[in-house]
This record gives C-alpha cells, sequence and structure tokens, in this order.
C-alpha cells in the first residue's frame, strides 16, 4: 500500500526529520491539553457562569452536552481518518473545537451555551483520537514507547494545573476567557500541522456509513446519559432510566448486527477478533473506571476530611499524577529498548487494585502523608497502563484500522470513566446519607438532603456535630467507593494475565520479528505486515 512504503533518503534529509517529528509532536500535545484542559478549566468557572447568565437549573447540561458530542463523535472521527486521510479529519476536528470555544465565550444566555458546548465536545470527540492515531502512523510501536512520558506529562499538567489556570483566568480576565484561551493554542497547532505534516492522501470510494453511526451515537448517548441522571436526576428504577437503557441496549445489539453487513462499517468488528485489542479495551474501561472516581473523590476527601483547602485541589492529586507520570517514562523506555509489554499491564493492575484497597482504608484519622503513599501506589498502576493500552491495541490491527482501533479504545476508556463517576458516586451517596442519618438523625439526613457533597463553604456553616458527622460520613463513602474501585480492578488483572505478547514492529534495533503465524487470528490479529508503520521520512 502507498501509506507503508518506507522510502529511502539521502544523509541530508534524514538529518531534517527529527526537527520535523518533534515540530509535529509539540503541536499535537498542545492539541491534546486542549482536550483534556477544556472541562477542568470551565468547571472552576461554573459559579461565575451561572451568576452572570443565571440558569442555574440547566448548568449540568453545560457539561453533559460537551461529554455526549465527545463519546458520540469519537468512533466516527476515527473512521472518518480511517477512510479520508488523517490530517484532513483530525484539522476539521480542530477547527470545530475551536469555533465551539468562540461561541461558547461569545453565548449570552445558559441555552445557547449548552448548544454552542455541544459544537465544541463534536470536535472535541476527533482531538485525542487524532493526536494517537497519527503518533500511530508516524512512529513505529517499537519507537513509541519513548513518547509515553509526553502524553502522560501532558494529561498530568491538565488534570494539576486545570483547576488553578480556570480560577486564575476566571478572577482576572472573566469566564468568556476560559473559552477563548483555547483560540490562540489551537491556531498554533493548527498552523504546524498544516505546514510540516504531510500524511498519504486516502479517499475511499465506499459511502459512510450512516445507519451504523446513527445506531452507535444512539447507544452511547442513552450509556452517557443513563449513567448521568440515574441516582441524581432520576432514580436507577424510574421509567425514565429503564427507557434509556431499552433504547441504548436496542441501538447497541441493532449496531453489532448492522456492522456485520455494512460495506464500510463505523467499527469493523473484526478488529475485536485479536484477543490482545479486546483485552485492551477492558484493561482501558477498568482505567477509566478507577481513574476518574479517584479524581473526583480524592479531592473530596481531603477537603472535608484532611481540611485541605479547595483553591488548590489539582495539587491535592500531585503524588499520584507525578508517580504515573515517571511510571509512564520508565515502561516506555523499557518497551522502547526491549519491545517487551506484558509485565507492565499485570504489575500495573497488581499495583492498582492493592493502592485502591490501601485507599479504602483511610479514616478520619489517616494523615496526609499516608493518604499521599496510597495515591502514589494507584499512580504506579495506572501509569504502568494509561499508554500501553493504547500501544498494545494499536499493535493488534491493520495500518487502515489504525483511526477505528485508537477510537474505540479512547471510547472504552470514555466510557469507563462515565460508569466510575455514576457507580462509584451512587454508592458513595448513598453511604455518606445513611452515615448522617446515624450520626446527625434529622439534622444529618436534611444537610445531605440535597447533596451528599458538600462544598467548603457549606461545611464551615454547619454547627460542630453534623461537621464531625460528615467527616465520618465522607470517610466511609470513600471507603466503600474505592472498596468497589478494587474489585473492578481485579478485572483488569484477569485481563493483562490473558495478553500474548506479540513483538512490537519498528525500526528499533533488535526489534523482534514476528513467529510465522503470529500475525493472523483470533489471538493477535498482527502480523509481520499488519502494522507496517508509515516511514517518517515519507509522512514528514
Amino acid at each position: 500500500m502507498a501509506d507503508t512504503q518506507t522510502v529511502d533518503t539521502g544523509p541530508e534529509e534524514t538529518e531534517k526529520q527529527p526537527r520535523s517529528v518533534r515540530v509535529v509532536l509539540l503541536a499535537l500535545m498542545i492539541t491534546m491539553m486542549l482536550a483534556m484542559l477544556d472541562n477542568m478549566i470551565v468547571g472552576t468557572a461554573m459559579p461565575t457562569i451561572v451568576g452572570e447568565l443565571g440558569g442555574l437549573e440547566h448548568l449540568s447540561w453545560v457539561v453533559t452536552a460537551y461529554t455526549l458530542a465527545t463519546a458520540s463523535s469519537t468512533p466516527l472521527w476515527g473512521k472518518l481518518g480511517d477512510m479520508y486521510g488523517r490530517k484532513g479529519a483530525f484539522m476539521t476536528s480542530i477547527v470545530i473545537f475551536l469555533a465551539g470555544s468562540a461561541l461558547s465565550g461569545m453565548a449570552q444566555n445558559m441555552g445557547q451555551l449548552i448548544g454552542f458546548r455541544a459544537i465544541q465536545g463534536l470536535g472535541a470527540g476527533g482531538l485525542m483520537v487524532g493526536v494517537m492515531a497519527i503518533i500511530g502512523d508516524l512512529i513505529p510501536p517499537r519507537e513509541r514507547g519513548k513518547y509515553q512520558g509526553m502524553m502522560a506529562g501532558v494529561m498530568a499538567l491538565a488534570m494539576i494545573g486545570g483547576p488553578l489556570v480556570g480560577g486564575t483566568i476566571t478572577d482576572n480576565w472573566g469566564w468568556r476567557w476560559s473559552f477563548y484561551i483555547n483560540l490562540p493554542l489551537g491556531v498554533i497547532a493548527l498552523a504546524a500541522i498544516s505546514v510540516v505534516l504531510h500524511l498519504p492522501k486516502k479517499r475511499s470510494e465506499a459511502r459512510i456509513d450512516y445507519l451504523g453511526a446513527g445506531l452507535l451515537t444512539v447507544g452511547i448517548t442513552s450509556i452517557v446519559l443513563v449513567t448521568t441522571w440515574g441516582g441524581s436526576q432520576y432514580a436507577w428504577t424510574s421509567v425514565r432510566i429503564m427507557e434509556l437503557i431499552g433504547l441504548g441496549v436496542a441501538a447497541l445489539v441493532g449496531f453489532v448486527f448492522w456492522q456485520t453487513k455494512a460495506v464500510e462499517p463505523v467499527v469493523p468488528l473484526h478488529i475485536f477478533r485479536s484477543r490482545n485489542f479486546s483485552l485492551m479495551a477492558v484493561i482501558g474501561f477498568v482505567t477509566g473506571f478507577v481513574m476518574f472516581g479517584a479524581t473526583l473523590f480524592l479531592p473530596l476527601y481531603q477537603q472535608s476530611v484532611q481540611g485541605a483547602s479547595a483553591t488548590n485541589s489539582g495539587l491535592l492529586l500531585l503524588p499520584m499524577l507525578g508517580a504515573m507520570l515517571v511510571t509512564s517514562m520508565v515502561a516506555g523506555r523499557v518497551t522502547t529498548n526491549t519491545g517487551r509489554y506484558k509485565v507492565f499491564p499485570v504489575v500495573g493492575s497488581v499495583l492498582m487494585v492493592v493502592g485502591l484497597y490501601l485507599l479504602s482504608t483511610m479514616d478520619t484519622g489517616t494523615s496526609r502523608f499516608m493518604s499521599g503513599v496510597f495515591m502514589a501506589v494507584v499512580g504506579l498502576g495506572m501509569g504502568c497502563l494509561m499508554q500501553i493500552t493504547m500501544l498494545v491495541a494499536q499493535n493488534s490491527v491493520e495500518m487502515k484500522d489504525m483511526g477505528v482501533a485508537s477510537s474505540t479504545s479512547t471510547l472504552s476508556r470514555t466510557l469507563g470513566s462515565s460508569f466510575g463517576v455514576a457507580i462509584m458516586g451512587a454508592l458513595f451517596n448513598h453511604r455518606v446519607q445513611d452515615v448522617m442519618a446515624q450520626r446527625a438523625g434529622a439534622l444529618g439526613s436534611k444537610v445531605t438532603e440535597g447533596s451528599a457533597q458538600l462544598d467548603a463553604k457549606s461545611l464551615a456553616k454547619l454547627p460542630a456535630v453534623a461537621r464531625e458527622a460528615y467527616q465520618h460520613a465522607v470517610s466511609a463513602g470513600v471507603h466503600s467507593a474505592f472498596l468497589l474501585g478494587a474489585v473492578i480492578a481485579v478485572v483488569a488483572l484477569v485481563a493483562a494475565v490473558f495478553v500474548k505478547e506479540v513483538p512490537l514492529k519498528g525500526a528499533g534495533a533488535g526489534a523482534a520479528a514476528p513467529k510465522p503465524g503470529e500475525g493472523s487470528g483470533a489471538d493477535s490479529g498482527s502480523g509481520s505486515d499488519a502494522v507496517a508503520p508509515v516511514s517518517v521520512v515519507e509522512a514528514v
């Protein structure tokens, strides 16, 4: 295939390629930062936005509209990149994201903001997928581990710096700049990619699978709404939630059936014949489940029980994120040097199970140092898993399916985070309300009637007896949530044990060649020609 040819070049051109690759990677990291920072910056600005625009009753839809659009469009962007070229699809997603950002900053009421956030989310669905798929095109799997640290660093920086940046922007420039800040960064990334990145052009004669796309969108939307509304706006057993579950199941069953008939399916089902790809989807789902549950409840515990300041809430996660960054860099370097990777999913899953169990033992007397140690253990586990799952998933499919492999892996993590926040949140809320009723009677029930998650101001206004009861209640809720997380993480451990270590292809010295017969079939799906990477000289 034209997009898998390696072109021999002279010394002069070879000398130029590292700088070009660095420019492209810098642009990709900026784009990845935009995708990860947005919700965190906007979340900090939300009280100010509501104060100016009103519409408090529609507040949740500002986040939900973005999440729905992102989740439902993620598989479509991956497929469009595979069919019509990765560069064009990626640049289009950036333009849509920037247009949504500009419109959101100009919103005059809550209805407009919700609509513009949906446009922004539609573009955001292609940002992370585009980054991962383009890296998959440019960098051979054997060499890709070196860049894991960069991606983990961007993730850690976004999670730590997001609330700080959002608060600073809102306080000094106004909430509208929470959206406008995306524009200069996005334009820089867009310009760099336009000038420097040159991928082989594609043009598929097949038509887009509109029916499959529609069924998948309905199914994903139903799942996200169930996990968003269940236990909060509607009871889990309510008619609305049951309707959404029925609609989602019907749409997804119809989608799977149609994908066996479609000429150019949105998600080719043959990629799941690869054992490694399917196992990575499971591990990615569990990692998303655990990670976003941890980032939700750990700051709440530290603020409510340990008395930490909410202003620097991102810094409270530093032990976990720092450990994740270091481990990800080490795992990437070892993978590049040795070509071996199975040890990381196994060790990472074990550390995640142990770390979550340790977090579940925290109570009102746990020191910040000890909770930091427990968080670091979880971070070490996630660092072994975060990028390795994408690397192995991409190594398990043919080059023509790189986009859908990247989007499916991203979607599995996104859905895992939705389920994690919903299920762990429901368990936490139920436990908090029970303990408050036991320890503070009617007053305790009244305090948590609206929400089991109180901010610092609300907590400070409580009588001493209710405040103490709430601290015990949060400790009990955290115990239940993280114990559940530890049980779910065992699923990742079981999946990791069954991963088959298929050698990574690439230009690295001493890269192991695949053995005959390893390349196809249900066990690996990655033969000697399955993931022939685009030459960097040709691509850049």
